[in-house]
């Protein structure tokens, strides 16, 4: 179980800033690492298309990590060590809310359940900064 940030974010053109990067780009959609102000104004919405179940692989979260910032991944073992992961199980067709931030994973399934998601990442408005705007992927 690998724990993570999700820190990307598809931008509709390259920003001259020290705060954005490494970049990226992914079936032709630009990508890059966000500062911590911009990742905050992101909320993830996972729909579950499949019962999630403590054996089919769950999300798990560790509660309120999305207020820290962005992490390092020492900073994040350290967490995942010390933190009590939340299960995150849903019924097909059941929403789970989280922000970005939030230091998450996803275990190994124990059983042949599906559990497919899909994960919309949705902002208030496009424009999210300075000569920031996200870009619809």
């Amino acid at each position: 179980m690998v724990w993570h940030q999700d820190t990307a974010l598809p931008l509709l053109r390259r920003i001259d800033s020290d705060e954005w990067g490494p970049w990226s780009t992914k079936a032709g959609v630009l990508y890059a690492h966000a500062p911590s102000w911009a990742l905050e104004r992101v909320i993830a919405l996972r729909v579950t298309l499949d019962d999630s179940s403590e054996t089919n692989g769950p999300l798990r979260v560790l509660p309120d990590t999305h207020r820290v910032g962005v992490l390092t991944d020492a900073q994040i073992s350290d967490l995942a060590q010390r933190g009590t992961p939340a299960v995150c199980t849903a019924a097909a067709g059941g929403v789970v809310a989280m922000r970005p931030l939030t230091v998450h994973a996803s275990t190994k399934a124990l059983d042949d359940k599906r559990r497919r998601v899909l994960h919309i990442e949705y902002a208030a408005t496009l424009e999210i900064g300075t000569d920031v705007e996200l870009v619809c992927a």
